[in-house]
């Protein structure tokens, strides 16, 4: 006598394995459920386990631009980039070849800096796509989309990434610099840049930038210490004493989604001594509003130290 019937024929050639598969079914159901539980638990939504490790070398987001670059950037203007020329191109050359193999991707230049001319040099055979290119043009240029065109040319290439309007100092500046700004638009409609602002060396203009629809970027001069940094006089050399007004704007620019490079974080090279440059890039490590920070660098051990007290100050952050 036959006990089974093809009557059952529709759970499959065995009930056991059918009911193993549903068994395995409801465990992974459950399993999923309970991952969903622990992400929601209040201890993972507050922040009980910490974020991955940051680094100096890591690309970050400029803001709301859209676009990336390394969080330490090369400067290539210290003391208007004769300490850079001073080394001599070939050693300039080996310096950002050195920077770029330690993870620096964006490189700080400027068309009153007596570097200008090497930068095409200095990265040629890199690649343009992984690259984060900031330039400055100072004052008005009677020809503004001719001036923006020989940047392209002397750096050779197709595009700025970020092309900024140089050492502003004026209170409400945006009027008469109106032309500037829109030409700047132009040339961003022409794909020659990709973002455009101002690095500002005062407070009354640092209040104006913040204020203005106009910047993405900002370039501002930040160090706890108040060395160098902006002041409440128009004129790029009356620094003031307190970093208090100038953390205010960057709050306002951070909350425009506005990308923001801190600037002269080892006070223009004044921090001779290393808890000077330490406290400097905790600081700086520690601001949300702060997108990225430039150095400007004149020898391998100067990158390599930055590199790491910008690493250090990223951990004691995260902590």
């Amino acid at each position: 006598m036959i006990v089974h019937s093809f009557s059952h024929a529709s759970q499959g050639p065995t009930t056991h394995a059918a009911a193993r598969i549903a068994t395995r079914r409801e465990f992974l159901r459950r399993a999923a459920a309970a991952a969903g539980a622990t992400l929601l638990s209040p201890s993972f939504l507050s922040g009980a386990e910490k974020p991955p490790a940051r680094a100096a070398a890591d690309q970050v987001a400029l803001g709301r631009t859209g676009l990336k670059l390394s969080r330490l950037g090369f400067g290539t203007g210290s003391n208007s980039g004769n300490v850079q020329r001073s080394l001599g191109q070939p050693a300039f050359n080996r310096l950002i070849r050195h920077a770029y193999d330690r993870g620096i991707t964006y490189f700080d230049c400027a068309q009153s800096y007596a570097t200008f001319d090497w930068i095409a040099g200095a990265i040629k055979g890199l690649p343009r796509e992984k690259l984060f290119l900031q330039s400055k043009i100072p004052g008005q240029p009677q020809d503004v989309l001719k001036t923006i065109d020989r940047h392209r040319l002397v750096l050779k290439t197709d595009y700025i990434d970020s092309l900024l309007i140089h050492c502003m100092v004026k209170d409400g500046w945006t009027g008469e610099w109106k032309r500037m700004m829109d030409a700047f638009e132009e040339a961003k409609a022409k794909k020659w840049i990709r973002v455009q602002g101002v690095s500002c060396h005062s407070l009354p203009a640092l209040r104006t930038a913040a204020a203005s629809d106009w910047p993405d970027v900002h370039l501002v001069r930040v160090n706890p210490q108040a060395k160098h940094i902006d002041g409440p006089e128009e004129h790029w050399n009356k620094p003031g004493n307190d970093i208090a007004p100038v953390v205010r704007e960057l709050k306002t620019m951070h909350a425009k989604g506005r990308g923001v490079i801190g600037m002269k974080l080892v006070g223009d090279g004044d921090f001779q001594d290393p808890a000077d440059r330490e406290k400097a890039a905790r600081f700086a490590m520690a601001r949300s509003e702060i997108s990225a920070v430039v150095i400007g660098f004149k020898s391998v051990n100067e990158i390599d130290e930055a590199i790491q007290r910008i690493d250090r100050a990223l951990a004691v952050a995260r902590q």
